[in-house]
């Protein structure tokens, strides 16, 4: 004779959605936590390092936003990121700031965290984006 189910028992779509929940925690969790690896440059420290020509800027906002408009100076990481370790300098100590389109988007980790898995160790992120560059005034590069 069979068992009776417990009517406490949690039941299987129940228990998928719980399993979903702590997964997207944990991916929640996890971007968090990579984001915080990567510190923040502010606008006038970055326009003073382009002053200076010593930074590597990498604008991940993919190769057409890039041909509308890019801080200058920067590459495209969408189109160069396969040849990214021969294109930044050979110090690994050298400033490396990646940006997307604002301080929404999370894409500028993926060049982030590739500079820093190539040793990179002043890696930062220019949360305003091309969308904060451009609302600042500053000039943009084209083509």
């Amino acid at each position: 004779m069979p068992l009776a189910r417990r009517r406490d028992a949690p039941t299987i779509p129940a228990m998928k959605l719980t399993s979903l929940l702590c997964c997207l925690l944990g991916l929640a969790a996890t971007a968090w936590a990579a984001s915080s690896k990567v510190p923040a440059i502010s606008h006038a420290d970055l326009a003073a390092a382009i002053a200076a020509k010593s930074v590597t800027i990498l604008d991940v906002n993919g190769s057409s936003s890039f041909k509308e408009g890019r801080i200058p100076g920067a590459l495209d990481y969408a189109a160069q990121k396969a040849q990214l370790a021969a294109l930044l300098p050979k110090d690994k100590n050298a400033l490396v700031v990646a940006y997307c389109g604002n301080e929404h988007c999370t894409a500028y980790l993926s060049a982030a965290t590739a500079a820093q898995q190539l040793g990179y160790t002043n890696v930062k992120h220019y949360a305003p984006g091309i969308d904060g560059w451009k609302q600042s005034g500053a000039k943009l590069d084209r083509g």
